[in-house]
C-alpha cells in the first residue's frame, strides 16, 4: 500500500490520508473545495465543485492515474438543489462517466456545498 500525498490538493484536516494506491486501485478521500494554495474556499456550487474536481485530479495525478481511469466516484451535496450546476462542472472532469452515487447530507466540513471521492485504476 502506498500513501498518496501531494502539494496540489489540501492536505487532511483530521486523521487521514488524501488517498491510497493498493493492488492496481486508487481510493481518494472525500476531496472539499479548499484551494491548496491559499486556503480559501471559493463562492457558489459551480466554483467549489470546479475546485473539488481538482483536488481529487491532483491526488489521481500523485498516483500515476487520472480523470479517464476513475471507476466509481461518491459526491456529497449540503443541498440536492445544487445537483443541475454540481452536474455540469462534474461532466466537464469525469468524462469517461464512472459509477457514481449522489447524495444530499445535512452538512459538510467548514460549510462547504460539495466533496467529491474517487475509486480508480492506477
Amino acid at each position: 500500500m502506498t500513501v498518496l500525498e501531494t502539494t496540489k490538493a489540501p492536505g487532511a484536516i483530521g486523521p487521514y490520508s488524501q488517498g491510497y494506491a493498493v493492488n492496481g486501485f486508487v481510493f481518494t478521500s472525500g476531496q472539499i473545495p479548499v484551494d491548496p494554495v491559499s486556503g480559501q474556499i471559493p463562492e457558489g456550487i459551480a466554483a467549489q465543485a470546479d475546485q473539488s474536481c481538482r483536488n481529487v485530479g491532483a491526488i489521481l495525478e500523485a498516483a500515476g492515474s487520472g480523470f479517464g481511469k476513475v471507476i466509481k466516484t461518491t459526491c456529497f451535496l449540503a443541498d440536492m438543489g445544487d445537483f443541475a450546476a454540481f452536474n455540469e462542472v462534474y461532466a466537464k472532469y469525469f468524462v469517461s462517466k464512472p459509477a457514481r452515487s449522489c447524495v444530499a447530507v445535512k452538512a459538510l466540513p467548514k460549510g462547504v456545498l460539495c466533496e467529491i471521492e474517487a475509486i480508480a485504476a492506477e
